[in-house]
């Protein structure tokens, strides 16, 4: 009998594109799909086919939560390939509720999460046989809290007694509902917010008083944080200045301190000018006391015996015997006495 080997498709190994959606029949593999044990795939499963595990869910406005619980579905076995359910809006609304995205963005958001190998649209909300088999489905991975739906306390409880249940961990502080609590809980921030980006109040299904109410909140706002602003720049421009005063100061401190150490050193009780002004004093004292000599290197005019001076000339003999004109009549007189004087030492 000829073997038939397993063409299963195999865990993505690049991301750079989203995962596949399943078609009708998930896996063309011609060979028999035997369902592993928990044993089995702990210790690495036949070589040429991965574990096919499934997760299923909602996933309205997917979270670090969702993301979290597909990580550890896929790493609840060396070699896993992670198929995701997600329900209809039509399921979701009859039995949960509405929701606030559509399904065909609930389908996007998990074919670009990176754990999710294939995506399959439209999943039902109870995992019946056939839909195991179809999709050769070895293990499902939901977390362990009885999930009460549908009529039934646990619509995971045929699947925990096939054995075919692996328990996930479920996020604390992190869920779609607190999400949507948030919203509902903060509505007027988040409508007032979307209309000051442009969004009508038709389009926030919000009333004409109410979109006045939020406008004015949003003036009051706006006029909050100017204030606040202007607050904040006059600090800065306080400190600025008050930094820079300190600045000034503490320069013309040292400047100062710089001027007056100057001008001690010059003047001060053993200041330069002390000095010089005692040097210059001496000086002039010792001067007074002892004046210089006359200098000796021009010789002393003496009148040789042996050598008679030379006669004058005619003109030096008439301007030496001319007398001058007296200044004055004491003047004349006492010329007149002085030449009256030679004549008697002649006689």
């Amino acid at each position: 009998m000829e073997e038939l080997e397993h063409t299963c498709p195999h865990p993505r190994t690049t991301l750079t594109e989203p995962a596949i959606f399943a078609k009708e029949t998930s896996c063309d593999c011609r060979a028999p799909h035997e369902r592993l044990t928990i044993n089995q795939a702990c210790k690495g499963t036949p070589v040429d086919r991965p574990v096919r595990v499934y997760a299923d869910g909602i996933f309205d406005l997917f979270h670090s939560g969702h993301a979290r619980a597909l990580m550890q579905a896929k790493n609840l076995f060396p070699n896993t390939y992670l198929i995701v359910g997600v329900c209809s809006d039509e399921l979701t609304h009859k039995y949960k509720g509405f929701t606030v995205m559509d399904e065909s963005e609930r389908y996007e958001a998990l074919r670009h999460c990176r754990y999710v190998d294939e995506v399959v649209r439209d999943a039902p909300w109870t995992l019946s046989p056939d839909f195991l088999g179809k999709h050769k489905i070895d293990f499902v991975a939901h977390d362990d809290i009885p999930y009460s739906s549908a009529g039934s306390e646990d619509v995971y409880k045929h699947i925990k007694e096939a054995g075919m249940f692996v328990p996930t961990q479920r996020t604390e502080g992190i869920s779609t509902s607190d999400l949507i609590t948030r919203i509902v809980r903060d509505y007027d921030v988040y409508a007032r917010r979307n209309l000051q980006r442009g969004y009508t109040a038709k389009e926030l299904n919000v009333s004409y008083i109410n979109e006045k109410k939020y406008r004015l909140q949003n003036q009051v706002d706006r006029m909050k944080e100017k204030v606040r602003t202007v607050e904040e720049k006059s600090k800065h421009f306080v400190y600025r200045v008050e930094e820079k005063s300190h600045d000034l100061i503490q320069k013309w401190e040292e400047k100062s301190r710089e001027f007056i150490g100057n001008f001690l050193e010059l003047f001060g009780p053993d200041g330069t000018w002390k000095q010089v002004f005692q040097e210059r004093s001496g000086r002039m004292i010792s001067y007074a006391l002892s004046p210089r000599s006359s200098p000796c290197n021009s010789p002393p005019r003496e009148h040789s015996p042996l050598r008679s001076p030379s006669p004058p000339s005619p003109s030096a003999r008439w301007h030496s015997a001319r007398p001058s004109p007296p200044a004055s009549p004491k003047g004349a007189s006492a010329s007149i006495s002085s030449m009256s004087e030679g004549d008697e030492d002649e006689k």
